[in-house]
């Protein structure tokens, strides 16, 4: 028995030491699924983050955003506008750009008027002079960058405008009754998953002007049964929650009058996946909710991120099919916030959008002395900004006035409802700084509609996590106008790889460009100082190359967006303000066309490329040969005249070795290379003022010249020179030249009874009004004849990236 009794104690022994064993594996196991599902949750969420942040720095976004002086002109009239080029991410005045592109488009994507603006510090200033020529209707401004053309067209800015042309009669199209209602549906998150609820947002608008209307609705199922109703709370955008059924099909009546009755169906309602939905949780956080019809465990991430700033990265498991994100709405960034949920593949399956009021933004205070100004009357505009009360900030500023009347009304978009709300949505959204400068209940509302109906992204998480390279075909203009082509064979048409390419501008400033063109055959020549219309010669060395083919691209983005215009319509109850503008544009026609072209100096740098010249002839100094042999052989002494086999040959002084150089020089004409040193020979001397002479190696890129002789004529327009007919000689428009705003002054009692009628409706321009470091800044102009109500718009922003607008009233009263 004790033998028995001992043996049962050891084999309880053993089977105790089992279990504490067992024990200590099962812990180490639980141990270790832990610390591997934390892992793969750091490892999965950090992925996300990575990708995303090596995509934003090898795609800089930039923003362009104008100030347009006006919402509506008059042919005849100049439309003035302020560029602001600021980073995409943070929004301070971006310096990578040295120039933008601005053009107005038709209802047909045509573009009616074009122009390359300089920009110095991330500010342009430009102007268009409405020709005569177009016809009314509704048109589009946009403007981007070089290196914007590289992403999507609806990356630029565009703003409508109207432009009404008093001289053509009205070409008017009434509105298709069939394409009069417009709607769509939105789920929240994305999809209907059956069995979970879901927001569904709408939006109701009428296809011929593209606004939102009032209008009620239903939602039916397969049998007919209303499931839910509906009806828009702001600008045609509502939402209403159910939740879908299996096997069901919905569709939604829209009755927006007794006229105009539309029966769509929903978007389809999927078996499994997943919803997000957004609820705010008191006043400074939020609650994302994430269901699924999966039934399964699974975990699952979120991102929220703005302008590709990470603000937000969580994970989280679907337990019972459901999880619960809460988010501070403290660590979110000011305007639109993206969610993305991904599933456990880190796969996208679900976005929301949230709308963060601005908690930083420049105060701009616009003061004048009072409500009321008489005709012709000085008005002192007081400026302050502050990036809150009572902290002073300077800023740059943009100044428009003008008047108000039923044609033409308070703008609709400023500054910051571009940057912080059109920029990041798909669309065109109606009346966007409502959104901003409303702050009720119901503005909270409709701008998560706003967001529910809106939703886009700058990017493809597919290209992202795919790790896509972008084409880059466009490089930013880093110190000037980039003019680019392609080089081919003239016979073959096959690219021309690795050939030098020149390119001169005639001019009494002597430039010269030159390039190689790459394996596809394009080249490209960074121009400098490149104003206005001017004539460009494109050529090769026509001694060692055979006949090419140049074809030069054109500098304009040839990528629209799908935008609708709508079509275009005028009330009759316009007929006065467009007879009292028509009265305004043919006074300033009439009385002031002098100063409307008027343009401000150029401060081109007037030295040649190639500096100081070693020897400088002023041929008028000496006497003037009708021959040019004469003239070089004569008092040209750093070039030696020689003739090989018949023809012409200079041979320069190598002025710091002291001999001379093998090869010919490059030999320019008003900036033109002449290749055949036999026709600058044949030239008329009497026709040239000055020559140059380089008297050592001259470095131009990757190109040495055995020196330069460079003739300059009168008037820099070549006198006459044959060009090489294998040379390209075409127009290309430069930059423009910034035009100077005109308004007259009546300082003097002699003025203010000038009898020429001053009509203006645009009282003032100013692009650029610079406040100090105290914050200040001041503005003036005199009141016009006629008599309203005008507007003072000023929008600008800080070098931190801080921006702004405000707007104020005054009337302009007749005498009694």
């Amino acid at each position: 028995m004790e033998l028995l009794q001992q043996d049962a104690k050891k084999q309880h022994g053993l089977k105790q030491s089992g279990r504490s064993v067992t024990a200590i594996w099962a812990i180490v196991f639980c141990l270790w699924l832990i610390t591997m599902s934390a892992a793969a949750q750091q490892t999965g969420l950090a992925g996300i983050v990575k990708d995303l942040k090596t995509h934003r720095q090898q795609a800089l976004q930039e923003k362009v955003f104008l100030h347009l002086d006006r919402p509506q002109y008059l042919s005849g009239e100049t439309m003035w506008f302020k560029l602001y080029n600021v980073d995409g991410t943070l929004h301070r005045p971006l310096h990578m750009s040295k120039l933008a592109y601005v053009e107005v488009l038709d209802a047909q994507n045509q573009p009616v008027l074009q122009g390359k603006v300089p920009l110095k510090d991330g500010m342009g200033k430009g102007s268009f002079q409405v020709p005569f020529t177009l016809n009314s209707g509704h048109y589009t401004v946009r403007a981007y960058t070089n290196w914007m053309k590289n992403f999507e067209p609806e990356f630029y800015f565009e703003q409508p405008v109207t432009i009404l042309n008093i001289y053509k009669k009205l070409d008017l199209k009434p509105a298709e009754e069939a394409a009069a209602l417009s709607v769509q549906f939105f789920p929240e998150g994305g999809n209907l998953v059956q069995g979970l609820p879901c927001k569904v947002a709408f939006k109701v608008i009428d296809a011929s002007t593209g606004k939102g209307i009032a209008a009620t609705g239903e939602v039916r199922n397969r049998i007919g049964n209303v499931v839910a109703t509906f009806e828009p709370a702001a600008f045609g955008i509502g939402h209403f929650t159910f939740t879908p059924g299996a096997d069901e099909v919905y569709t939604a009546v829209v009755r927006a009058d007794s006229q105009r009755v539309l029966a769509q169906q929903l978007p389809p309602v999927y078996e499994q996946g997943y919803t997000l939905q957004l609820q705010e949780a008191g006043t400074s956080a939020l609650k994302l909710i994430v269901r699924s019809t999966l039934g399964q465990k699974e975990q699952v991430y979120l991102l929220g991120h703005a302008r590709q700033m990470v603000a937000v990265g969580a994970a989280g498991f679907i337990s019972e099919g459901e999880t619960v994100f809460t988010v501070s709405t403290d660590s979110l960034a000011d305007g639109i916030t993206h969610f993305t949920l991904f599933n456990s593949k880190r796969q996208p399956v679900c976005e929301r959008l949230y709308f963060k009021q601005p908690t930083q933004k420049l105060d701009i205070e616009a003061t004048v002395a009072k409500n009321a100004f008489s005709q012709r009357e000085e008005v002192q505009v007081n400026l302050l900004t502050q990036s809150e009360p009572g902290s002073v900030v300077p800023a740059d500023l943009s100044l428009a006035v003008y008047r108000l009347d039923e044609s033409q009304t308070v703008p609709t978009t400023d500054i910051s409802s571009y940057l912080l709300l059109t920029s990041e949505l798909q669309g065109q959204v109606e009346n966007p700084m409502y959104y901003l400068t409303n702050k009720d209940s119901k503005a909270r509302e409709a701008v998560d509609n706003l967001m529910l109906t809106h939703g886009w992204s700058r990017f493809k998480w597919e290209d992202i996590q795919n790790r896509t390279a972008r084409t880059i075909s466009y490089t930013p203009e880093y110190d000037g106008h980039l003019i680019r082509g392609r080089l081919s064979h003239s016979v073959s048409g096959a690219p021309a790889s690795g050939i030098a390419a020149y390119l001169g501008s005639p001019s009494r400033h002597v430039r010269l460009y030159h390039a190689v063109s790459d394996s596809s055959g394009v080249f490209q020549f960074e121009v400098k100082d490149f104003l206005g219309p001017r004539e460009i010669v494109l050529q090769t060395d026509f001694r060692e190359d055979s006949t090419y083919h140049f074809e030069v691209f054109n500098p304009f983005s040839e990528k629209y967006t799908a935008y609708t215009r709508p079509i275009f319509d005028v009330s009759e109850s316009l007929e006065h303000s467009i007879a009292l503008r028509h009265k305004e544009v043919e006074a300033q026609q009439l009385y002031f066309r002098a100063y409307r072209q008027l343009f401000k100096p150029s401060g081109i740098d007037s030295i040649a490329f190639y500096g100081h010249p070693d020897q400088q002839y002023f041929l008028d100094d000496y006497t003037r040969f009708k021959v040019m042999e004469e003239v070089m052989r004569e008092y040209v002494s750093g070039v030696m005249v020689r003739k090989r086999r018949g023809r012409f040959h200079f041979l320069l002084v190598n002025k710091p070795y002291k001999t001379y150089f093998k090869e010919d020089p490059m030999v320019l004409l008003d900036g033109v290379p002449v290749f055949d040193i036999d026709k600058i020979m044949a030239f008329d001397p009497l026709l040239v003022k000055r020559l140059d002479v380089i008297t050592a190696t001259f470095l131009h890129g990757p190109v040495l010249y055995d020196g330069i002789v460079s003739y300059a004529t009168y008037k820099g327009d070549l006198g006459g020179f044959p060009l090489d007919p294998r040379a390209l000689m075409m127009e290309y428009e430069g930059l423009q030249q910034e035009r100077e705003f005109y308004a007259p002054a009546y300082a003097t009692a002699e003025e203010k009874q000038s009898r020429l009628p001053d009509f203006r409706n645009l009282l003032y321009w100013s692009p650029q009004i610079l406040t100090k470091a105290d914050g200040k800044g001041r503005a003036s102009f005199f009141t016009s004849d006629s008599a309203g109500i005008y507007l003072l718009v000023v929008q600008g922003i800080t070098n931190n990236g801080l921006f702004g607008s405000q707007t104020l009233t005054f009337e302009v009263k007749q005498p009694l």
